[in-house]
């Protein structure tokens, strides 16, 4: 009868070799993917911009608002990062709207006028499409 007993049972791994060409492609493909991520993040600056100029964003009497937008490019190590944001403290509200009262006891019910979120919405689908074509996907 044989046992079923593992007797100096060893398991291999290639978990090394997989990390190290992982590391490989992701460094020979950082460049290609660092322009992607540059090029949408201007890009979703613009349509954020054009959202904010009027219905149904918010509107841009003076182009103040809309000009506070902008966008930030790093890329460190094996990483691409763009943040597009405002310091703009108004600009919460514009996108989500708000009703209640503020600091000061008005009361606000005020709609939302969303222009960020239907700008990443736009240029989502390409922006994904890009990135895989970066990476050789």
């Amino acid at each position: 009868m044989a046992s079923s007993r593992n007797r100096g049972a060893r398991a291999d791994s290639n978990a090394a070799q997989i990390a190290a060409q992982l590391n490989g492609r992701a460094a020979a493909a950082l460049p290609a993917v660092s322009s992607v991520v540059q090029h949408y993040a201007m890009l979703l600056e613009t349509r954020i911009k054009a959202h904010a100029s009027g219905r149904p964003g918010p509107n841009a009497p003076t182009g103040d608002y809309r000009r506070s937008w902008t966008h930030e490019f790093t890329a460190t190590g094996l990483t691409a990062e763009a943040v597009v944001g405002t310091n703009k403290p108004q600009a919460r509200r514009l996108e989500y709207g708000y009703v209640g009262p503020d600091s000061l006891g008005r009361i606000f019910q005020q709609p939302p006028y969303p222009h960020m979120g239907p700008a990443v919405e736009e240029i989502r689908p390409s922006f994904l499409a890009a990135v895989g074509a970066a990476v050789g996907d």
